[in-house]
Order: structure tokens, then sequence, then C-alpha cells
């Protein structure tokens, strides 16, 4: 098929719902569950029968159309802000009916440099691009004239490798951005900023940012804990070490300055064939969840919907964007990782599948997830240009 061309604190009706501190160990994410195929009442040209979902839960389209759609923000208002990397562009949707679809569509900006990343706070639309962040004042009453952009901050990186970002405001209202590694591997001590994760103060930015965790070779999603308030995020492994080497990773930061390997050592442990000889793996954190080699994780969320069955509460979804070197494609799927009352591992599996195909025909590739208020779960897809809603309707 030819290819076609976020984050904020949400105020919501829907409950958020915690998980423990933190987990360890590996389980198989292609077992046999049990699925159901939804009822699809889109008329559009996607072909939506094809995702495969545990029983009782349905998918339709939110929006369609949408260029490179990529890291989603719902502000408190309702309005939902989608960033890109490929189209440069900025947009904002709303569904004004309440009917599960977005009936309204304005471009916020164009032009920008792979503005992937953006978030939502007191009224502004904060937007990153590779180097900077930007902010939208007032934004929701200027949908359709949007406001010259005011610059934040302009001191990131400004390598395109790795250099596309997702931010979020943290519990502590600073916006927390990462700086990718520049490389697939490599060991830039010239710059600390590199294979990082800071915060800074967007109204003290002359500050500059803080690194807050170490050792992060890409990470595209990540999340708090709605309790404990601890930050867990998606990390992407390095390539050229083969088609099942290295795992990509769930990781977990109770507290600030701990560093996760790269580029020493991956997945916990497996040192790497260039680097792994000047620290062990012992000197790391391990990942808190191994997922598939290549499935490339994004977007992070822990299930906030009290419309959902109990079962999924208190777990963790996540979006895999899919293998592009691997000699048999894997991911192209949401999965999810159960963990016990104690925060243990139960397992990692297939939540939702299909946009992968027999032949590896790729027809979507999930990005971000997002909560609605009504207990329904928003996913980008930036190759079919789209935003799927995952509600779940056992009638």
């Amino acid at each position: 098929m030819k290819r076609r061309n976020l984050a904020c604190l949400v105020a919501g009706a829907a409950v958020l719902l915690g998980v423990g501190i933190g987990c360890s160990g590996s389980s198989s994410a292609n077992g046999k569950r049990s699925a159901l195929a939804p009822s699809v009442e889109y008329q559009g040209s996607l072909p939506l029968a094809r995702i495969r979902l545990p029983q009782g839960f349905r998918i339709s389209v939110f929006a369609e159309g949408v260029q490179n759609a990529r890291s989603l923000c719902l502000s408190p208002n309702g309005t939902l802000f989608v960033g890109t990397r490929e189209a440069g562009s900025v947009y904002a949707l709303r569904d004004t009916n309440q009917d599960g679809m977005a009936d309204l569509r304005y471009t916020i900006a164009t032009g920008l440099r792979m503005p992937n990343g953006v978030a939502f706070r007191h009224g502004s639309l904060y937007v990153a691009e590779v180097s900077r962040i930007l902010r939208f004042d007032d934004i929701e009453n200027r949908l359709a004239q949007p406001p010259a952009p005011v610059v934040v901050y302009d001191g990131y990186p400004t390598d395109t490798h790795h250099g596309w970002k997702y931010i979020a405001f943290g519990p502590d209202g600073l916006l927390y951005v990462p700086v990718g590694a520049p490389c697939n591997i490599c060991e830039r001590l010239d710059n600390p900023l590199y294979a990082s994760i800071t915060r800074i103060d967007v109204d003290r930015p002359t500050n500059g940012p803080e690194i807050v965790q170490h050792g992060v070779r890409n990470t595209v999603g990540f999340t708090w804990h709605p309790q404990t308030r601890q930050l867990w995020f998606t990390d992407n492994g390095r390539d050229m070490m083969g088609d099942d080497m290295p795992a990509c990773e769930l990781n977990h930061a109770p507290q600030d300055g701990m560093h996760f390997g790269y580029p020493y050592c991956h997945q916990g442990d497996a040192p790497d064939p260039k680097f792994g000889h000047k620290r062990p793996c012992s000197d790391f954190v391990p990942p808190a969840q191994k997922l598939g080699p290549h499935v490339a994780p994004l977007g992070v969320e822990f299930v906030q919907s009290t419309t959902w069955p109990a079962a999924y509460r208190h777990q963790i979804l996540i979006a895999e964007h899919g293998s592009w070197n691997r000699t048999r494609k894997i991911g192209y799927r949401l999965t999810w990782v159960r963990l016990d009352e104690q925060g243990r591992c139960v397992s990692y599996e297939p939540f939702a599948e299909g946009w992968l195909q027999p032949g590896d025909e790729v027809w979507g590739r999930p990005v971000d997830l997002e909560w609605l208020p009504d207990g329904s779960l928003l996913v980008s897809d930036d190759f079919a240009d789209a935003i799927y809603r995952i509600y779940y309707s056992p009638n």
C-alpha cells in the first residue's frame, strides 16, 4: 500500500486509576486470546473490520484525512490538538455534537520543523519542534485565526536524528522534553542533553532545561502514575543487532537521576557490541517490561476509563508503531502490560491488532493514545492519516 502523508493534563469525568510501583521480566505478546471482530458502522475507505479487539470492544473513526497525525493532546474544553512529524503542521479538531466524530477541523500552524509534541496549559498550546518550544496563546478562542507563536525556548540540539519530541506537563507543572540520541548508537559525552529526558519551567525558560533521566535512547511517549505520580516511559531499542535484539522497553522512574543504560547496555542485560565494555549492565536500571524487538513503542497510557471492564483497570496500554528494519515485520498494534496489585508484571500481550496483515501488508501505524472524558480511547495513526476511537460496548 502506498504510504500517505502530545500531551496534556486532561480535566475530564474519567477517574484516574493507578498501578503499583514497578515490574520486571518479560512475557510473550504473541499468545492466542479471544477476540471479536468489531461492529463497524463506518462507511469510509479504511478497513476497520480488520482490527481485532477483545470481546465487547468496538472501534470507529474519530477523524480521517488528518495528514501524518501523531501526538495528541486534549484540552479541558474538548479541543483535540494533533502534532505531526513529516507534515510540519499542527491541527485542532472539535466534536461539537458529541457523536464520537470530529466535525470541525482547523490548521494551527504549517511549515514547522517536526512539530511532533503538543501540550496544553492555562489556555495555551505548546508545540515542540526539533530545537525549540513554541507557545500559541489563547488558542481555543483563535482556532480560525491562530496567533503567531511565541518562542519559549530555543536551546535544544538541532539534530533531526531522533530529534522529534513528545512533550507533556508533569504533576509538578513543568514541561518534560526528551532529547533523543542523534544516532543509532553513539557516545556523545560532549552534550549531556543527548539521550535524556529533561524538564523546563516554561514560566522561567531562561533557566534552561534540567536533565531528569539519563541513558534514554529515544522516548516518544511517557506518562505518570496517577496515584504515585511516578514517571513511566517507552524507549526504542537500537538497530543493527539483529532481528530479535534488543527488546524495546517500558521503563519506570520512581525518582530523578536514574540511568537506563544507553549506549552501554540494552534491555537491561545485553551489553552493546561497541560500548558495552565501558560499563556493566549492573550499573543501570533495567526495563520494567521488555517489549518486542524493534516494535517501536510510542504512546503509553494508564487505563483511565471507568466504562471499560474492571480487568483493564490499573493496566498500561502502549502504541507500537511497528518495525522498519526487521526481516519479518512486528508491532503495528496496541499492547497492554498487565500488572497485579503489587505492581508486578502478569503479562504483555496484544490489545488491538490488524494494522499489519499477512504478507507484511501494512495499512496503519498507531502512534499516540489519549482518553476522552466519556471513557473512550483515541489512537492516532500517521500512516493512514486517521484518529480512531476505541470504546467498550458489549451490547
